[in-house]
């Protein structure tokens, strides 16, 4: 059975979490200490600061020539399947929509799909896993959670981020800036965050090849005809002929389909450019170095990205515990949205892991630290992602902050289903 004194750790690792968490919602809910733009800042600053130089510290400090392979690959499988499951459920959910069989404000089905993703398999490995699997199967776990924890920032993480990007890319190519009588004095525009209005006279919208929307143009109806016509005749700026967009069944323009190598393309040039990109490659490349020649970090450079990491995960606790203080109730996703989250975090992923692990012949121990550490609570960088992205930010908080809570006993108990 666990120890007494394993439960009390976790409780250390836990508490400093619910603190910071506690502390951000104090100062937004109660002592409106910050302003919704600095809530903002404090988030974007974990996540393009802090958040890769504890990417860095971590794939720098691990040892790649003696990681364990039956645990990485049964990891690695476990996240596969999971992302293949729901990529094959996005496909079938958008030809479905396009068939009529579903509506077309609907959600983008990429949305779900990073977030399902995220929340069944990235779990919290260091701050949770570490004290936890320490107290049920020796300090050999330890190495075990951060190797995982460095293929999730390696490679894992860097597929989230490029799913953000490829949404952001993909809603930048197909925004629609009507300009009608009266725009500019009301400020009114469609198709930006799904706003906007219309009235019932016919917009006609340009949109030239390189996929870029240019403004619309409104006539009356009696005069419709005469502005098509003249559009099909009109050239872009580059000589490019305009391309006249048809009205959806809405009475909105219909987005105009980009190309989907367009917007890959548009994805992978802003994903160079993010610093988890390079904190995660260069920490590998430092890693190789420094294990195969034994070099060890200045302890200036080590002490210098010290004072930012260790920021990370209190800030990160900290800026959910502002979201959720601006949120109109505590669990801003929803109870019965909340409740599916926590089945996806503590059912599924580890049956699949469970499943995947005994496909590729694991037994015993390893089997066992697997399938706990796939019952840890969500990531709280995930959090930080959908936040800066905008994307399912209330169901990340609220898989955060509940999934710390409810770990402990969710663990225990597959801890001793395990051992039977």
């Amino acid at each position: 059975m666990i120890p007494g004194s394993a439960v009390y750790h976790v409780v250390e690792a836990m508490v400093p979490l619910y603190t910071a968490a506690v502390l951000g919602y104090a100062s937004v809910r109660w002592l409106k200490a910050f302003s919704d733009e600095q809530c903002a800042g404090i988030n974007h600053f974990v996540a393009l600061y802090a958040v890769p130089v504890l990417i860095f510290h971590m794939v720098s400090t691990n040892d790649p020539y003696h990681m364990n392979e039956r645990l990485i690959a049964a990891d690695s499988l476990q996240k596969a399947v999971m992302l293949l499951a729901l990529t094959a459920w996005a496909f079938w959910a958008h030809f479905r929509r396009r068939r009529g069989k579903a509506s077309a404000a609907a959600a983008s089905p990429i949305k779900w799909v990073v977030t399902n993703f995220s929340v069944a398999s990235l779990p919290n490995t260091i701050i949770m896993g570490v004290p936890l699997l320490d107290g049920m199967y020796g300090s050999v776990s330890g190495g075990l959670m951060k190797q995982i924890v460095v293929m999730q920032f390696c490679i894992w993480y860097n597929v989230v981020i490029f799913l953000y990007e490829f949404m952001a890319a993909r809603d930048s190519t197909s925004k629609i800036r009507p300009v009608l009588p009266g725009a500019e004095e009301s400020g009114d525009r469609i198709g930006e965050n799904g706003g906007g209005s219309i009235d019932d006279e016919r917009c006609q919208q340009q949109v030239v090849v390189n996929i870029e929307i240019t403004e619309m143009a409104a006539a009356p109806d009696s005069a419709a005809k005469e502005p098509e016509a003249a559009a099909e005749k009109e050239l872009s700026t580059d000589g490019i002929p305009a391309v006249a967009q048809e009205l959806s069944t809405d009475g909105i323009p219909a987005a105009a389909p980009a190309p989907v190598m367009h917007i890959v393309w548009m994805t992978v040039k802003k994903l160079l450019q993010i610093p988890n990109t390079y904190a995660s490659l260069l920490g590998l490349i430092w890693s190789l170095m420094s294990s195969r020649f034994g070099i060890s970090m200045p302890k200036i450079v080590n002490d210098s990205l010290f004072t930012i990491y260790t920021t990370a995960v209190g800030l990160s606790m900290f800026s959910s515990g502002t979201f959720i203080a601006r949120q109109s109730r505590f669990v801003p996703c929803g109870y019965t949205i909340a409740s599916l989250s926590m089945v996806l975090r503590f059912l599924i992923g580890p049956v699949v892991m469970l499943l995947v692990s005994l496909a590729i012949g694991m037994h015993g121990t390893l089997l066992h630290i697997a399938v706990v550490q796939a019952a840890l609570p969500l990531a709280i960088t995930s959090f930080v992602y959908a936040e800066e992205y905008k994307v399912h930010a209330d169901i990340m908080s609220t898989g955060v902050i509940l999934g710390i809570f409810i770990s402990l006993p969710v663990t225990i108990v597959y801890y001793i289903l395990l051992g039977l």
